[in-house]
C-alpha cells in the first residue's frame, strides 16, 4: 500500500485506536514553508486532554494482548512496518521537507533509513532480550525478568521527526509496550501520515498511536497519571519541565536527549584534511540543526593557520550547497522557520559586537525564505554567548590552544555533555583525551555521529538515560525479581 497522504493531501486528523479521527479540541496548528514563508495549512489538529485520554484508554486495553503476543508475531509486525516506511521513503520525507526544508538526498533518505533500520534492529532483539538467573546455593533460585512498563509515549523533535520515531517507538514496541507518538508542532505531517502504515503492518488497535499538538499536548502527556514512561528529545528547558511534570504526576520514567555545544579538538599531529572535512560537515548537516553538531572547534597553535585556511574554504564551498530543498544538488536547506531564523541571526549579529571575529558567512541568502550562510567566528571570548550557548544553526566558533591540559579544561567547561571529538594520530593521546571528555559520546578522528547499536545520549544537562542498542530496551522495561524457595 502507498502512503495515503502527500504534500497535496496532507493529514488533518489524529490517529487513535488504528483509525484517523477528528480531534476533540477546536484548537489548530499552522504550518509554514521555510523556503518562502508561505502557509502550508492552518488546520492541523492540536490534541487536547480528551484526545490524550482516549489514546491512553485504547493503549491500556491493547496492552493486555500486545505484551502476550508471541515474539515471532511481534517481530514480523515491526519488520513489516520497517519495510513499509522504506517503501514509502520519498513520500514520507516529502511531508517532512515541506515544513523542515531538508533535502531528500542529503537528509531525508538518511532519516527514513535510520527509522527503518532501528525498527529492524529492535525487532531482532525481541526473542534475545533475556533476563537473568542467580545460583540457588542459598536455597533460593532467583530469576530476573525484563517486563514492559505499559503505556509509554515519545515526544520527538522537529529536526529529525522520523528518525527519532525509530529511536523511541521501536524499543518500546519491541519490549511489549504500547506507544503514543507526539510529533513537534513544526514538523507533524510525516508522523501523522504513518497511521496507514501502522495499520497495514499489523499493529493491533491501540498499540501505536499518533497525536499531533504543541507544548500543551506534551505537558498533558508528561503529567498524565496513566502513562508510565515518556521519552523526549528537545531543548534543556523543556526537558526540565517534562521531568518535573513526570515527577509530580505518577513518577513516570523519563529519558531525555537534550542540547549540546559539542567540542572538536584538533591537535598539531592531526590529519588536516580529515579534520577540516569532519568539522565542516558536522556544523552544516541539516543546516546545523543537529543536537550533536561540532559547534566549538579548538585547534592547536602549530596547525591553527593551516586549519583556518582549509576550514574557511570548506565553509565557503558549503554556501554553494545551500538552496531550495527540491532542487537537485542542494545539500543544505533553510532554517526551519522564522523563529529559528531570528534566533540564529540574532546570535550572529551579537557575535560581531565584540564576541569574536567573523571569518566567513554571517549573511542571509536571498530575500525570501530562511536561508543563512554557513558562519564561522574566530578569536572568540570564552565567556561570550556564541561560545557558550547552543545556537542550533550553521554557526561555529574556532579558538586556538597550546596544551592538552588547557584545552580539556575549556572543552569541559560547559553544562553540555552530548558529543566531543578529538583529532590526532597519537593513539595514546586519543584515548587519554576521549577518557577525559565529559560527554556521553566521543569520536576519534571523527565527530557528530551516532550508531543504532551503541548508547546515544549525553551527560550533565545534555540528557538523562540513553537511546539505541540494548540500553533503549532496558529504558522501556522494568526488572522483576522472582525468588523461588527450594528448601521446603
Amino acid at each position: 500500500m502507498s502512503l495515503a497522504y502527500s504534500t497535496k493531501n496532507i493529514p488533518k486528523q489524529i490517529f487513535i485506536n488504528n483509525e484517523y479521527v477528528n480531534s476533540k479540541s477546536s484548537k489548530k496548528l499552522s504550518l509554514y514553508n521555510p523556503t518562502d514563508g508561505s502557509l502550508i495549512a492552518d488546520d492541523i489538529p492540536l490534541a487536547g486532554e480528551e484526545d490524550v485520554d482516549a489514546a491512553v484508554a485504547a493503549a491500556e486495553k491493547a496492552f493486555v494482548g500486545w505484551k502476550k503476543t508471541s515474539p515471532t508475531e511481534r517481530r514480523n509486525i515491526l519488520l513489516k512496518f520497517a519495510e513499509l516506511v522504506e517503501k514509502n521513503s520519498e513520500a514520507v520525507a516529502d511531508l517532512t521537507r515541506v515544513s523542515l526544508g531538508a533535502p531528500y538526498k542529503a537528509f531525508g533518505a538518511f532519516e527514513i533509513g535510520l527509522c527503518a533500520e532501528t525498527f529492524r534492529y529492535n525487532a531482532g532483539f525481541i526473542d534475545k532480550f533475556g533476563g537473568e538467573s542467580w545460583p540457588q546455593d542459598d536455597g533460593f533460585l532467583k530469576i530476573v525478568r525484563n517486563e514492559p512498563l505499559g503505556v509509554t509515549a515519545g515526544i520527538v523533535p522537529w529536526n529529525g521527526p522520523i528518525g527519532t520515531i525509530g529511536l523511541k517507538a521501536a524499543p518500546a514496541l519491541a519490549t511489549g509496550n504500547c506507544f503514543i507518538l507526539k510529533p513537534s508542532e513544526k514538523t507533524p505531517l510525516s508522523s501523522l501520515a504513518l497511521g496507514t502504515l501502522i495499520k497495514e503492518a499489523g499493529f493491533p488497535p491501540g498499540v501505536f498511536q499518533i497525536l499531533s499538538g504543541d507544548g500543551s499536548t506534551g505537558a498533558i502527556i508528561a503529567s498524565h497519571m496513566r502513562i508510565r514512561k515518556v521519552s523526549f528529545t528537545g531543548s534543556i528547558p523543556t526537558g526540565k519541565k517534562i521531568q518535573e511534570m513526570a515527577a509530580k504526576s505518577n513518577l513516570k520514567r523519563v529519558t531525555l536527549e537534550l542540547g549540546g555545544k559539542s567540542p572538536a579538538v584538533v591537535f598539531d599531529d592531526a590529519n588536516l584534511d580529515n579534520a577540516v572535512t569532519w568539522c565542516a560537515n558536522a556544523i552544516t548537516a541539516n543546516t546545523g540543526q543537529v543536537c550533536f553538531a561540532a559547534s566549538r572547534v579548538y585547534v592547536q597553535e602549530g596547525i591553527y593557520d593551516k586549519f583556518i585556511e582549509g576550514y574557511k574554504k570548506a565553509m565557503q564551498a558549503k554556501k554553494n550547497e545551500v538552496g531550495d530543498p527540491e532542487t537537485e544538488g542542494t545539500n543544505i536547506g533553510p532554517l526551519v522557520d522564522k523563529a529559528q531564523f531570528e534566533r540564529v541571526t540574532g546570535f550572529i549579529e551579537r557575535g560581531q559586537q565584540g564576541q569574536g571575529k567573523l571569518l566567513v558567512g554571517g549573511q542571509r541568502i536571498g530575500d525570501k525564505g530562511f536561508y543563512i550562510e554557513p558562519t564561522v567566528f574566530t578569536d572568540v571570548d570564552p565567556n561570550s554567548e556564541i561560545h557558550c550557548q547552543e545556537i542550533f544553526g550553521p554557526v561555529s566558533v574556532v579558538k586556538s590552544f597550546k596544551t592538552e591540559e588547557e584545552i580539556m579544561k575549556l572543552a569541559n567547561g560547559t553544562d553540555f555533555g552530548l558529543m566531543a571529538g578529538v583529532f590526532t594520530q597519537d593513539i595514546n593521546k586519543a584515548l587519554r583525551v576521549a577518557s577525559d571528555f565529559e560527554s556521553g559520546m566521543v569520536g576519534v578522528n571523527c565527530v557528530s555521529l551516532m550508531f543504532g547499536t551503541t548508547p546515544f545520549g549525553g551527560s550533565k544537562q545534555s540528557g538523562l538515560g540513553r537511546e539505541c542498542g540494548i540500553h533503549a530496551l532496558r529504558a522501556f522495561t522494568e526488572p522483576k525479581t522472582i525468588m523461588i524457595n527450594l528448601t521446603y
